[in-house]
């Protein structure tokens, strides 16, 4: 293997991807707009919830739960008969319609138990989940206030003091922000390699390459580390420039470090990206391949989830995909600001499947280039 060979593959490499308008609009928008997009885009609280109130009891009660939503959690509730509730959920215009039913003061009074009807539209998931909750906290406490005769909380014989250590203030921005970034070096390595190996077999330049004195090796390792470079400098941008510049997210941990694991699993992912551009015979075939290979490394890899919650059996495989490592390191060193002695496990964990792949993409690599010879 010369490396003169691989140093001027990998240029040519750079250069066809230079020329490729819509390959650099993916990488400046997966490093840019996508980055700001998962950090703002979804709300971290429920936010002005459009919810009706069916009010029969016309009491000092009800006008009290009726008062008791406003914004920004809620819309201004709008008051409606029991005959329009289901016709505003099918239509979308309620997510919550609260129904007091009639005598509820007096029961309440009375000391007996009422009963209030809640409607939950269950198809706005994000609003459906939070808002459930919010509305009963808010139900209870203007009851019990109304019960009571005063407004404030029974003081607790024990204080708790909680203090959020990796990230004070709970904004889901800082966490959104680098996961993207983390998914997003995962998603360009392989759709870089990949297209780079089906372009060259449609544009008929991979015959070229072998009447060349350069082996599939050599072939293969300069597709590696140009497309890898094109895509470590993109996020190291990404991280200097999206996350803490524009986003202000503070970085705890060393970014050196950081970038450094990252070429390591790029040495994997873009091995993945080869394998699957000898297996795919065009673009539209590689594409759908890609959602096979591409949602289950991003969803099943901890970074949407923890990975305590899943079932043994799918930790257990998942093992074997660099992303589980890759998200767990990046995790602990841009969160906890982890070093070198904490995250040496999954340093060498990443090599080692990356070498696996690496072998496993260059055998088919040959028989492909073998199959075109």
């Amino acid at each position: 293997m010369r490396g003169a060979n691989i140093l001027r593959l990998g240029v040519k490499e750079l250069r066809s991807v230079g020329r490729d308008p819509m390959m650099l609009v993916l990488i400046v928008f997966s490093f840019s707009f996508s980055i700001y997009m998962a950090a703002t885009g979804i709300p971290e609280s429920l936010h002005k919830a459009p919810i009706a109130i069916v009010d029969e009891d016309h009491s000092q009660l009800s006008d009290r739960m009726v008062g008791a939503f406003y914004p920004p959690y809620f819309t201004p509730p709008a008051v409606v008969s029991q005959d329009a509730v289901d016709g505003g959920m099918d239509a979308g215009e309620y997510t919550f319609a609260v129904d007091i039913p009639p005598d509820l003061q007096r029961d309440v009074v009375a000391g007996r138990r009422p009963t209030v009807q809640v409607n939950v539209d269950a198809t706005r998931m994000s609003q459906a989940f939070s808002g459930a909750g919010y509305i009963q906290q808010i139900l209870g406490a203007e009851v019990l206030e109304f019960v009571q005769r005063h407004r404030g909380a029974t003081a607790s014989p024990v204080t708790l003091a909680l203090r959020a250590r990796f990230n004070p203030t709970l904004a889901e921005a800082w966490f959104g922000s680098v996961m993207e970034v983390i998914n997003n070096v995962t998603m360009l390595s392989i759709i870089l390699t990949g297209a780079a190996l089906i372009r060259e077999r449609e544009h008929g330049t991979i015959e070229h390459l072998l009447v060349m004195p350069v082996t599939p090796l050599e072939i293969m390792v300069s597709k590696v580390w140009s497309m890898g470079m094109v895509v470590l400098v993109a996020c190291g941008l990404s991280l200097l420039i999206m996350v803490e510049g524009v986003l202000g997210v503070p970085i705890e941990g060393s970014v050196a470090l950081f970038l450094c694991g990252a070429a390591l699993h790029l040495f994997a992912t873009t091995s993945i990206g080869i394998f699957m551009g000898t297996i795919a015979r065009s673009m539209p075939q590689f594409g759908l391949f890609l959602m096979l290979v591409l949602l289950p490394l991003q969803m099943l890899s901890g970074g949407m989830t923890p990975r305590e919650s899943m079932p043994s059996f799918v930790q257990t495989v998942m093992l074997a995909a660099p992303t589980t490592h890759f998200v767990k390191l990046a995790q602990a060193i841009l969160y906890r600001g982890a070093g070198l002695e904490v995250v040496w496990p999954q340093f060498l964990a990443i090599a080692a499947i990356g070498a696996v792949f690496f072998v496993v993409a260059l055998t088919r690599f040959r028989k492909a280039i073998g199959t075109m010879a």
